[in-house]
């Protein structure tokens, strides 16, 4: 199994970072899954234009930065677990590119049944509706291109540091690998 983890935080070196890195260790150890991690904010995705050129040049984006190299990833992996910060109520807009973009390539993501996560990670508590806004947003994806979540964890942690102190949080990320069977 191809796992790709998607990292959208700009901070490399801050919560989300933390989480890409528990869950990479995780299924590192205990599958024998292939597993890579891209932080998309490294990445030159151009928001989408609407030119629908992409239908009519074989499923390629004609916009000329790393969308194809990413969506490669992608269309490639049988599980994809996106990371993001919670930025004013959404993912990141890196994130958000990148996920605009399947629409020039959406019969292949429709093609081949693919397992999801969410993890995100915002300064509120928990329970704010922020979190569920995300969350509702890929239930909508996969119910369209037919995949399965297989989990979705929020995190409240403000400060950069703050989701290794948060009580029961590393365990969680450490044990994301058993969805992945």
């Amino acid at each position: 199994m191809k796992i790709l983890l998607l990292n959208s935080s700009p901070r490399h070196n801050g919560n989300t970072a933390y989480a890409t890195e528990q869950i990479k260790k995780s299924i590192e150890l205990n599958t024998t899954h292939s597993v890579e991690s891209v932080n998309v904010t490294n990445l030159k995705v151009s928001g989408c234009v609407a030119c629908d050129s992409c239908r009519t040049n074989s499923e390629i984006c004609v916009i000329k930065d790393d969308t194809q190299d990413i969506l490669n990833k992608i269309v490639d992996a049988d599980a994809i677990v996106f990371l993001a910060p919670v930025y004013w109520w959404g993912v990141p807009s890196q994130l958000k590119a990148v996920i605009d973009k399947f629409y020039s390539v959406q019969s292949k993501l429709k093609a081949k049944t693919k397992k999801i996560g969410i993890v995100t990670i915002g300064a509120s508590d928990i329970t704010n509706r922020q979190y569920s806004l995300i969350s509702d947003q890929f239930d909508c994806i996969n119910e369209f291109l037919g995949w399965e979540k297989i989990f979705d964890l929020s995190f409240s942690a403000r400060e950069i540091n703050d989701l290794p102190k948060l009580e029961g949080a590393t365990e969680q990320l450490s044990n994301i690998s058993q969805y992945l069977v």
